[in-house]
């Protein structure tokens, strides 16, 4: 009797190991934590450098942005395929892309990029008002674009007062300059570094980032932060890339392999352009400011009413960011 009871124990743990394994297997492995953005930008770093040395679990970081995380097409050229758990970009592309997607949410201000401008003095080029008539080249809608429109406002000047040039790729941007098709370039680094070589020098600059600086934040949606699982492994990514964050500070040539890797550009090239960045891994405080500002002039672009700074609060969740910060 006791051999028959001991055997029917045994049958009923053997079936509940094998509903567990069936359970687990039909589960499959957790997919790789999936993150897009513009990869061929310095201020990735820090993603980079989390995902290859840092996050725990499987990551992927792919050429790409908000528009993967919002289901939009990617830009041309500058997107691969695929859904997104979250995504880098500037915030002048945040403000953009959530007047058709509210529920995008910013949760940590990643890096911040301190743009210039660089003109030909043989141009006639020895200050900011001098700027007025000339060929500027930047990419509109961009955050180099409103940097531009920053730095004109600084001395009574608009986009109306000079020709903006567009120009892609942007590494033909340092050869107009140098063939005299346009008198002055911004744009983010490291091609802004590479139009200042260029031209040698002849080259003036104009260092704007006490008037404005480009806010690289990572974003994600609402619904991604409602979810408890989705929610958690955000949160384990964002611990990550304070962590590489860091280790960036202590040793930035950590992250100038893996940058170099992602974007193609030669260690020289990314040394002598990495101070034009600051990597806070936090929520800037002037995030709101910086929004409500700038918000202003994209409706204007837009020709749509500007969201009040109440309508923009609620695309700021700085909720995760908080929670790592203090569990440190």
């Amino acid at each position: 009797m006791q051999l028959k009871l001991e055997n029917g124990w045994r049958a009923l743990i053997a079936a509940c190991f094998f509903t567990l394994g069936a359970c687990a297997s039909s589960s499959g492995p957790e997919e790789p934590f999936r993150v897009h953005g513009n990869k061929v930008t310095f201020e990735i770093a820090p993603v980079l450098l989390a995902s290859d040395q840092v996050y725990p679990g499987e990551s992927t970081v792919k050429m790409g942005g908000i528009p993967n995380l919002v289901g939009e097409p990617g830009i041309p050229g500058y997107g691969e395929p695929g859904i997104a758990d979250v995504a880098t970009h500037a915030e002048t592309q945040g403000l953009r892309y959530s007047v058709r997607h509210p529920d995008l949410r910013i949760i940590m201000t990643v890096a911040e990029g301190y743009y210039r401008i660089v003109a030909r003095k043989s141009a006639g080029v020895t200050s900011l008002e001098d700027l007025k008539g000339k060929r500027i080249a930047t990419i509109p809608n961009t955050s180099s674009a409103y940097f531009l429109h920053n730095m004109l406002k600084s001395v009574g000047l608009s986009e109306a007062d000079v020709e903006i040039v567009r120009i892609l790729p942007l590494s033909d941007m340092p050869k107009a300059l140098v063939n005299g098709d346009v008198d002055a370039v911004t744009i983010w680094e490291p091609e802004i570094e590479n139009a200042a070589h260029a031209i040698g020098d002849d080259a003036v600059e104009f260092d704007g980032r006490h008037i404005y600086r480009e806010l690289f934040n990572l974003n994600t949606t609402a619904g991604n932060l409602a979810d408890p699982q989705k929610r958690a492994r955000i949160k384990q990514f964002v611990k990550s890339i304070v962590e590489a964050t860091e280790l960036i500070h202590e040793d930035p040539s950590l992250a100038w392999p893996l940058v170099h890797e992602a974007t193609g550009y030669d260690l020289d090239l990314i040394k002598r352009s990495w101070k034009h960045h600051g990597y806070p891994a936090t929520m800037v405080s002037d995030l709101l400011d910086v929004l409500e500002a700038e918000e202003k002039w994209l409706a204007r672009i837009d020709d749509r009413p500007a969201r009040s700074r109440e309508e923009l609060s609620i695309l700021i969740d700085d909720s995760i960011i908080r929670e790592v910060l203090e569990e440190r």
